[in-house]
């Protein structure tokens, strides 16, 4: 089956599906996106995707291209006609097409919309979070907004590559003050020597994670310790447990940083059970 992506108001086969050359996604990167899980068919944890696409949308100046009942509409259709039971679908909104000029376009011009779905085996999520991943540091060196989701992913790009290179699944970011900020595409966390549960506030420095805010209702209810902080990159190799959340990935496990194995370098218990009773806090729709 072919696979089908919805762009500005056209269902078409993913070989014609295209946007023109003076996109502002394409020329400047201006432009955000969110990726929400589909589990059994259904989207996991929308509403807060939506959230963030606004405080993005608000944050860049861009204006909504279409209502969110319109919008939630799509979603489920291009997840319908790609027939994805298990996977995410992805939606990405630019500031349109318009002539090349770094201010912005004159009034009128619409704002273009991209969505599309895939599928994803969940098998080979269960099977890291049943082993663990490793993780890499290196310095962050974004710029200064990435609490932003925006389109703007060169040196996230760069740092997952580093990582694979390193034979490593995931890149944390390290700020100058030798604090973790967050990965290069997932939220960073760790369970602390006196087994404190910490994750970094979600201030301008970290992406405020759909999944990441899941977890910490999750951890709410099972009457966790967290502390909303951020932690040093010598308290994560020194940490009983770490672990790395995206929609993808939910809670999965750490069990080397830098090469360095985490408590015992298997996954510990409390990342394991944040993992199990996500599905049963996340909202599904």
């Amino acid at each position: 089956m072919s696979r089908v992506a919805y762009v500005n108001g056209r269902y078409l086969s993913l070989a014609c599906a295209g946007v023109s050359i003076l996109d502002r996604a394409f020329v400047f990167g201006d432009g955000v996106y969110e990726v929400c899980l589909v589990r059994d068919g259904a989207l996991i944890d929308e509403q807060r995707h939506l959230a963030r696409l606004r405080t993005s949308l608000a944050a860049l100046r861009i204006a909504a291209p279409i209502g969110e009942a319109a919008l939630m509409r799509i979603l489920r259709e291009v997840v319908r006609r790609n027939r994805v039971n298990d996977g995410l679908v992805y939606l990405q909104v630019s500031r349109g097409v318009a002539r090349r000029d770094h201010g912005f376009p004159p009034p009128g011009v619409r704002p273009s919309l991209v969505v599309t779905a895939k599928s994803l085996d969940p098998r080979l999520g269960e099977a890291n979070a049943e082993r663990g991943v490793a993780v890499v540091t290196m310095a962050d060196e974004r710029w200064a907004h990435p609490h932003i989701k925006s389109l703007q992913l060169l040196p996230n790009v760069l740092a997952k590559q580093a990582a694979r290179e390193a034979g490593a699944f995931e890149a944390w970011f390290v700020d100058r003050h030798g604090f973790v900020t967050e990965g290069a595409s997932t939220n960073a966390w760790i369970v602390a020597a006196n087994g404190v549960l910490a994750t970094r506030q979600a201030d301008h420095a970290i992406l405020r994670g759909v999944a990441r805010s899941t977890l910490v209702d999750v951890a709410a209810a099972s009457l966790l310790r967290l502390e909303e902080r951020p932690f040093t990159l010598e308290e994560a190799y020194n940490a009983r447990e770490a672990f790395l959340s995206s929609a993808t990935t939910i809670a999965t496990p750490v069990v080397t940083i830098d090469g360095r194995p985490i408590g015992d370098g298997r996954p510990g218990p409390i990342t394991l059970s944040l993992r199990r009773k996500f599905d049963l806090m996340a909202a599904r729709s």
